[in-house]
């Protein structure tokens, strides 16, 4: 099947160069000779118009071509961002760490990954030297670990909202891994808080530096109000969590404790049995696990273009609602920021529901897609009445469908996002710039390039989309964070 994803112009360009930067990551169909070849292949360059893109190897054999004889794509690199051994044992690590393991069975997880049990495995024991039932258990341990060290929870409260089924199993393995009874652990502890009658707070640990203004700056610009809020250096929102058969809503409020280089992250108890989901959704939406310095190492030449444009620390914002960020790229297509908002803020008053939280300015959650499928009449009549565009509304629609019946995934833990992403752009209405900006935020890829996006051709100071393209190259696999900086430049 040949990607609409790919950017055939920037793959010609690859192609000419011979650029060993793209081996493995697309092959190159010639439809004069039959044959797909790898960018860095020596034969004669083909015409342009004889060359169709794929991601994979397979693909290319899908669409009818044989392997080239010279350039043997058997032999090429895999590609790092989606098919390595090591990719695929950190999306299993963070489906893991949601608590989509608790029943101890492998098969679900592997299926979702879309690999087999025994690769999950092998994979797996490669990156972290342990099986991932033993990896769960660990997470499991480590979480109660901090709600016993944070909070005054009682010990079976701890174990429940850590994925523990059985306070007995809770406790022998607490005692086995760490020669130490949970409640005793106390002891040696001063740092728990006093009882907390509105949440419980614990600690997410990130790398410094950490640009927490910027990043607050980024939501507040977004922040659809009711829902969330970004008020003297915190954040705080509503929060629904879909377990099994069960929903969940509750609120969460964050503030950066730079001394601790943590983020303080205080939580409704309504939430505390899904605690491990909604940990790992914050880890993701405030990025704690990346590595900075490694990041500006690559994008520092941004600055050559100006002063300060690229900054240590810089983070990309997450999800903790993949329909809610994907119903505001459809709002903000081809409007501005502000107007995008003022819609969302219209969806979420008409559609969402309201919750009891202690802040004034966040009392509604986001609309889920169910609601949106489930409307009785016309949904081109009821978001036109918002003010939302009869395209859109078919759009969000759609979106809603795709999502509830299962056919499009909106989650970082797909090992293969450019798979969803050739999805998403069969959905109406979805474009390079939509499918771009979900591929950033709600699949967590690291190297998702919005090249015709407003915000990136004014930083780049109106330059041709070729020859965006064309830079973005040497910011590779951090163009996701690249945007961000160029967007950030904007306000600085």
């Amino acid at each position: 099947m040949k990607s609409t994803v790919l950017d055939e112009q920037a793959c010609y360009a690859a192609l000419k160069a011979h650029d060993t930067r793209f081996d493995g990551r697309f092959f190159v169909g010639v439809s004069s000779t039959g044959i797909y070849c790898r960018p860095i292949c020596r034969v004669k360059i083909p015409k342009a118009e004889n060359c169709s893109y794929y991601v994979s190897a397979a693909s290319a054999e899908s669409a009818g071509f044989r392997p080239c004889l010279k350039c043997r794509p058997e032999l090429a690199p895999g590609n790092s961002l989606m098919d390595s051994v090591e990719q695929i044992a950190r999306k299993a690590a963070l489906a893991i760490e949601e608590g989509n393991l608790t029943d101890g069975s492998l098969s679900g997880l592997a299926d979702a990954l879309g690999i087999t049990d025994r690769h999950l495995r092998r994979a797996f024991a490669a990156e972290y030297g342990v099986s991932p039932v033993q990896y769960l258990q660990t997470c499991k341990l480590l979480l109660a670990k901090s709600l016993l060290t944070d909070t005054d929870l009682p010990v079976t409260e701890v174990a429940m909202s850590s994925g523990f089924g059985s306070i007995r199993r809770f406790n022998d393995l607490f005692k086995t891994r760490y020669k130490l009874a949970p409640q005793n652990l106390r002891k040696f502890s001063a740092q728990h808080q006093s009882e907390n009658q509105e949440g419980i707070t614990l600690f997410l640990g990130y790398r410094p530096p950490y640009e927490w203004k910027t990043f607050l700056s980024f939501l507040a610009d977004r922040a659809i109000s009711g829902v969330e809020n970004v008020a003297e250096g915190s954040y705080r929102r509503t929060v629904t969590v879909q377990s099994g058969n069960k929903t969940y809503r509750g609120w969460i409020s964050v503030i950066n404790v730079a001394q601790r280089n943590s983020l303080a992250v205080t939580l409704a108890p309504a939430l505390l049995p899904v605690l491990s989901k909604v940990l790992s959704k914050l880890r993701l939406f405030f990025d704690v696990n990346c590595n900075p310095q490694e990041i500006f190492e690559k994008l520092a030449t941004m600055n050559d273009l100006a002063e300060g444009m690229c900054v240590s620390g810089t983070r990309l914002p997450g999800s903790l609602d993949s329909f809610e960020i994907a119903v505001r790229a459809i709002l903000g297509q081809q409007i501005t920021v502000k107007a995008a908002r003022t819609l969302a803020v219209r969806f979420t008053a008409t559609f969402g529901e309201s919750i009891d939280t202690p802040f004034q300015e966040v009392a509604r959650t986001f609309p889920a897609p169910e609601t949106i499928c489930g409307l009785a009449s016309s949904v081109e009549d009821q978001l036109g009445a918002l003010g939302i565009t009869r395209a859109r509304a078919r759009s969000i629609s759609s979106l809603a469908q795709a999502l509830t019946q299962g056919h499009v995934r909106l989650s970082p833990h797909v090992v293969n996002p450019v798979g969803e992403m050739e999805k998403l752009l069969k959905i109406p209405g979805f474009g390079p710039w939509t499918v771009q900006y979900l591929a950033m935020r709600a699949l967590a890829w690291p190297d998702a390039f919005p090249h015709t996006d407003h915000g990136v051709k004014k930083a780049l100071h109106g330059l041709s989309d070729a020859k965006i393209l064309s830079l973005s190259e040497a910011w590779r696999p951090w163009r996701s964070y690249a945007t961000v900086a160029l967007w950030n430049s904007l306000g600085a």
